[in-house]
């Protein structure tokens, strides 16, 4: 039987992986669920899996960390949020990726050129040429990662808003809300750590707990005490600019 570890730090994007991998391919038996990639590395060598679907963003290991340290021991199938030329090095080998948000009829494609490699008795040594390639890839200058959509929870729902569609995003001590015209959800993802995603130009930082998108501000008001509120467009919500930030509203 062949068998697979799933690695993301996002439990719903584990849960719907593992639902479409059941729905197309319910002989493949999924041994472990791994919340980062320290779990995954060590399901890798204890449960030693034909294949292992590694989120390539995770706390502790990245999956290319643990594609790495691995050694070939399994297939790897990465799963990125991200898309620049980077990924191209990943055509260069055996080793497939999968670019969220994932689509049955993409996965399938995986899941066959899977099964061709294990009917053909292939090792995955190709790895290792693969992630030499990529590491010379991401050492060039190159331009900075751009997140295309955003996977976010709404209880046990999985929400995906196109960038472009997002308003805002707004921080709390353990969330991020996402929030477009008709919808909203949370991710775990850091306002720090997002903006390294999407474009300065597009969306503008206002408060330490706010970005937002410029083309969604509708206009911005100034109190008699100075304080200035953003007003947006097509959503009822006001967000407050922070005196750090107020410099971006000069020309009022």
């Amino acid at each position: 039987m062949t068998t697979a570890i799933i690695a993301d730090d996002e439990d719903l994007q584990r849960t719907d992986l593992r639902r479409m991998l059941t729905k197309l391919w319910p002989e493949l038996q999924i041994v472990a669920d791994c919340e980062d990639g320290g779990e995954a590395l060590e399901a890798i060598v204890k449960l030693q899996p034909d294949i292992a679907f590694l989120d390539i963003r995770m706390p502790e290991l990245t999956g290319l960390d643990v594609a790495r340290a691995s050694d070939g021991k399994c297939r790897i199938l990465f799963t990125t949020a991200y898309d620049n030329h980077a990924i191209e090095a990943f055509k260069l080998g055996a080793v497939d990726y999968l670019l969220k948000p994932i689509t049955e009829e993409r996965l399938e494609q995986s899941i066959n050129r899977l099964k061709t490699q294990l009917n053909a008795d292939q090792t995955p040594a190709d790895l290792l040429k693969v992630m030499a390639e990529l590491d010379k890839r991401l050492r060039e200058p190159q331009q900075a990662e751009r997140l295309r959509w955003i996977s976010a929870s709404s209880g046990n729902t999985i929400k995906l808003f196109p960038i472009e569609e997002i308003l805002f995003f707004e921080s709390d001590l353990r969330y991020t809300r996402v929030v477009s015209t008709t919808d909203e959800g949370h991710i775990r993802t850091p306002l720090k750590e997002l903006q390294k995603g999407i474009d300065p130009e597009q969306f503008w930082q206002i408060h330490r707990s706010v970005v937002v998108n410029v083309h969604a501000i509708a206009k911005a008001k100034r109190d008699d005490a100075g304080n200035i509120t953003v007003e947006l467009k097509n959503h009822p919500e006001h967000l407050k600019v922070s005196q750090t930030y107020a410099w971006r509203f000069k020309s009022m």
